[in-house]
């Protein structure tokens, strides 16, 4: 699948976008080569096992469940915040595995999330322009020319970061942290205390009674506490990505090895371009974003780039049409990809394609509009008959006030409350959780049209 892996010298030979401007390219050179030399953040075993339960997704026995910060930052590597992030996407998962009756991988936008492409080079305050803040990995946020300048430094502390990160969800998923137990007693306070409909609360009932079940019968202590946990972060950085790829041993093959998981996004998919071509060389599963300007013949022709050998699990179409949208410009992009014969993964970005300027500045999304667009990707995969693969959320732990809308009834006025993102808006912990029960409602909804575990298994006569 994979050709030789690109020097650095010809991927910026390529057409590139929204990478940084480094005034001094020996320190960039310095700080790429002390990269090369650390050692993977993940192991390409796992980014194999990552593909592999993605070919199932692809199939439709398995649901994709994506989320995280839009924009992960330096002071945030902590253990309360980690672990918030973490316990929210386990509890959205418990939900949606009931009510799908499919497994759940569950995927972080996480240990990798510094770099943010920017509408516009420089940001403009007081008539005073400086370059607009590119993430953590990039320059600082603050407003003055030294945290603005382009610091290739800041590619060492996205690794330190990322390193520390991924040690502390390993420990958290491994350890006892993620017991179903602990996890489903988290969405029981949630529904008895929030104002979501009843229906919801039925099911967190549902899932209380399945746990006494599955207890009563004696399924293990491992089986209830462990799960699998992956990290997946938007491939934009070419030098640190380049850095970051390593020759796997077992097999000779390149891996990228910050995260299991790396996307493409809207802005850097050009067929031509640098990001392409250095992803195509890797065995990672890759994503790719997909807006309402994407054509199915984009899709195809970025496909048959990235994944010729057409790999199982090796290819995931994130799309982000916004809820106005999402009814017209999705169904060509599937039909056109059904017919080339592939099976891919099919996931909705709710987010990027809902934001919107409230009257008081504040860039929200509304949580309706998400909620609109996750229901238009279900309708329409629901009438090709195809399988909507799963979400990628942008949220947070936190009850920060980001987005409006919601059970709680955020308005435009509460944005300035906790106000806490240093790019994008995201769905605080009960938006995330009511979310969870939304999605899980619509699998539910889809399970009479397809076959279960359950149903998969054949009775032996004795």
């Amino acid at each position: 699948m994979a050709d030789s892996v690109p020097t650095l010298e010809e991927l910026h030979a390529l057409p590139k976008v929204q990478q940084p401007t480094y005034d001094d390219p020996a320190e960039v050179e310095r700080v790429t080569d002390q990269l090369r030399h650390l050692p993977p953040l993940v192991f390409a075993g796992e980014c194999d096992e990552l593909r592999e339960k993605l070919a199932e997704v692809a199939q439709g026995r398995a649901f994709l469940l994506q989320g995280g910060d839009c924009a992960e930052t330096f002071d945030t590597v902590t253990g309360d915040n980690v672990k918030g992030k973490l316990r929210v996407l386990l509890s959205m998962a418990v939900v949606m595995t009931y009510a799908g009756q499919v497994p759940v991988v569950k995927v972080g936008r996480i240990a990798g999330q510094y770099a943010k492409p920017r509408s516009k080079d420089l940001e403009t305050r007081g008539g005073v322009s400086l370059p607009a803040y590119r993430g953590d990995a990039v320059n600082g946020f603050d407003f003055t020319p030294e945290a603005r300048r382009h610091d290739p430094e800041r590619l060492l502390r996205i690794y330190n970061a990322s390193s520390a990160t991924l040690n502390l969800v390993r420990a958290f998923v491994k350890g006892g942290f993620a017991d179903l137990r602990s996890i489903h007693s988290w969405n029981a306070d949630f529904v008895r205390n929030s104002n979501v409909e009843n229906r919801y609360e039925a099911l967190a009932d549902e899932i209380e009674r399945a746990l006494a079940f599955m207890v009563t019968c004696g399924v293990s202590d491992q089986t209830l506490s462990e799960v699998d946990f992956y990290a997946s972060h938007e491939a934009l950085l070419l030098d640190y990505e380049h850095a970051m790829t390593r020759i796997d041993s077992r097999s000779q093959l390149p891996y990228d090895t910050s995260g299991h998981m790396v996307w493409i996004g809207e802005r850097t998919r050009q067929l031509d371009g640098a990001h392409v071509k250095l992803l195509a060389s890797v065995q990672n599963p890759i994503g790719i974003k997909l807006g309402p300007t994407s054509t199915p013949e984009d899709a195809i022709a970025l496909a048959d780039a990235l994944d010729p050998d057409r790999i199982p699990g090796r290819i995931t179409f994130i799309t982000r049409m916004g809820a106005a949208n999402v009814r017209e410009k999705l169904p060509p992009l599937v039909k056109g990809i059904e017919a080339s014969g592939r099976k891919v993964v099919w996931v909705c970005d709710p987010m990027h394609g809902n934001t919107f300027e409230a009257a008081n500045g504040y860039k929200t999304r509304s949580y309706s509009d998400v909620v609109e667009e996750l229901n238009g990707f279900f309708d329409v995969h629901d009438e090709l008959g195809t399988w909507p693969g799963g979400v990628h959320i942008e949220l947070t732990g936190d009850d920060v006030t980001e987005c409006v809308g919601g059970a709680f009834q955020l308005g435009e006025a509460d944005l300035a409350n906790r106000y806490e993102t240093t790019c994008d808006p995201r769905l605080n912990r009960n938006q995330s959780l009511e979310l969870a029960f939304m999605v899980a409602e619509r699998l539910s909804d889809g399970r009479i049209k397809r076959p279960t575990l359950i149903d998969e298994f054949r009775h032996l006569d004795f």
